[in-house]
């Protein structure tokens, strides 16, 4: 391998090649090796090393099996192509993906994790609309989507928890047809065997324990991680310090929110009146 083809500094692709060729030096493995444990082919893993080609998730986790690097590759690979991502949230989507148990509350918006390909692509394409994300990050952002729908059907299945303000509802989102098509995605969910829907109305008012949207992970360990957001910025939280405090607020809101029966109620009284 011509090593002069090789600045880790030129790109983020080239640093990640550049990692992958000193940790696998460092194990003493050539690429045949390494190509072998992974069961891509050695041609391939030159060129993602001297970067011609670029890494796909699948070549980062097995990267990260074959060398034993935890999940180094995988969190290089997210932070390469979620440039167009709050900080924090790639990793944040990484635990998710592991997680016994997942707890949303969503403000505004329906999250991610239930949202149909149309209200995310309306959404993503307004983005792009403002110049905030580019048509490039906007198509990171749906494989994203699609990644995490996943989640809903791994096995074993997590138990999901979302508590969705009843501004999520009232938003519009593209034409009527689209908003309809999203609520029935609610009600579909509502009835999974894994999942609890519930929804903080505004008659809540000062009761609302959360104003912000937050996110928490009870990983198979038990551990707990909690993920926030402000308006520049997220924030994957691992002390319990800091974390536990927030699952009290979580269930303080879930104890004062709709139940999951008069959620879908409400639900399907506001699906009603879309044509």
């Amino acid at each position: 391998m011509n090593r002069k083809k090789l600045n880790p500094d030129s790109s983020p692709q080239a640093a990640f090649g550049a990692d992958l060729r000193r940790v696998r030096e460092e194990q003493g493995l050539t690429q045949e090796e390494l190509a072998g444990r992974t069961g891509f082919s050695s041609s391939h893993m030159s060129a993602v090393e001297t970067a011609r080609k670029k890494p796909t998730l699948q070549l980062a986790r097995k990267v990260d099996a074959a060398l034993g690097t935890g999940d180094m590759f995988e969190r290089r690979w997210r932070k390469m192509n979620n440039a167009g991502l709050l900080e924090g949230f790639a990793q944040y989507v990484s635990h998710e993906a592991k997680a016994a148990e997942i707890r949303l509350y969503e403000v505004g918006v329906i999250p991610g994790l239930l949202q149909t390909p149309e209200y995310t692509e309306a959404v993503t394409h307004s983005a792009i609309r403002r110049g905030a994300i580019t048509n490039e990050q906007a198509d990171e952002r749906i494989a994203l989507f699609k990644e995490r729908q996943a989640s809903l059907t791994r096995m074993p299945l997590p138990l999901i928890f979302v508590v969705l303000d009843e501004s999520c509802l009232c938003r519009p989102i593209g034409e009527p047809a689209l908003m309809g098509a999203q609520l029935d995605r609610l009600l579909e969910f509502a009835e999974l065997p894994n999942t609890v829907l519930q929804i903080a109305p505004f008659t809540m008012g000062e009761r609302r324990p959360l104003s912000l949207p937050l996110y928490l992970l009870t990983m198979p360990d038990r551990s707990l991680l909690s993920y926030a957001e402000s308006a520049h910025r997220g924030q994957l939280e691992r002390d319990i310090t800091f974390v536990a405090p927030l699952l009290t607020s979580y269930y303080q809101l879930q104890a004062d929110a709709l139940s999951p029966a008069e959620s879908v109620a409400m639900i399907r009284k506001l699906r009603k009146d879309i044509p």
